[in-house]
């Protein structure tokens, strides 16, 4: 039996409105209801069927369906930061997640069985300004960000005691927590606003507002940028 189509979108509000598709129509099945401010970004975890959104309100929550009721469950992340999250995205194995920011940092979040709560430890240096995107890297340890400081950089989101020591990469050995692996500036300046890693996660793409595609591969050294004519 096939699963049925769904997506979580956010009406330009502070709710996330989950639909199911049904033949040819779209049907409203829940509207998650617990920020006060815009939701600026929302992840929904294949495997674990977890979503996790952020808002302007500087808040993240974790939504977990409770398949008796066909309830979804907020529950609270210590994010702790003082400006409006911008970006989350799950981690490959769904057991972190990353938040970007207004406040300079970008929060790595992983789960307190004890607590039964969402912990949060912050990457800072050497991000100098908002993080406008964040993107995984394959082993789960390493992740990309960009901002408006107009640059991408790879640093490693390795938690004792969450993580398994990852193989070598293209990236470096030693990965203790909040390692520069890598930093890449956007060829004329603009924010970055977008990034991903390659499938084999040797190289990262990211795009800038300056109209350009930006390629690093570390392993080789290589650079190459791309601009395009038209709007970012």
């Amino acid at each position: 039996m096939t699963k049925p189509v769904k997506v979580a979108l956010c009406p330009n509000s502070s709710e996330v409105h989950i639909y199911a598709r049904n033949g040819t129509q779209w049907t409203q099945t829940h509207v998650l209801k617990e920020h006060y401010l815009l939701v600026t970004s929302i992840d929904w975890a294949p495997q674990t069927n977890r979503i996790v959104s952020c808002s302007q309100d500087k808040n993240a929550y974790v939504w977990t369906l409770d398949t008796a009721t066909s309830v979804w469950k907020p529950a609270l992340v210590h994010l702790r930061i003082q400006r409006a999250a911008t970006h989350a995205r799950w981690s490959p194995l769904e057991n972190k997640f990353a938040v970007g920011s207004g406040d300079k940092c970008v929060a790595i979040c992983y789960f307190d069985e004890e607590n039964n709560w969402w912990l949060s430890k912050h990457i800072k240096k050497p991000i100098a300004s908002t993080v406008l995107c964040v993107e995984w890297h394959p082993n789960n340890v390493l992740v990309a960000c960009g901002g408006t400081d107009m640059k991408a950089r790879v640093i490693s989101a390795f938690i004792k005691g969450v993580d398994q020591k990852p193989p070598p990469t293209a990236w470096g050995e030693r990965l203790p927590f909040n390692t520069l692996c890598g930093e890449f500036e956007s060829p004329s300046g603009g924010w970055v606003h977008s990034l991903g890693f390659s499938p084999d996660g040797e190289s990262l793409a990211f795009a800038s507002h300056d109209s350009s595609i930006t390629v690093a591969s570390p392993a080789s050294g290589e650079v190459i940028s791309v601009r395009s004519p038209n709007l970012p």
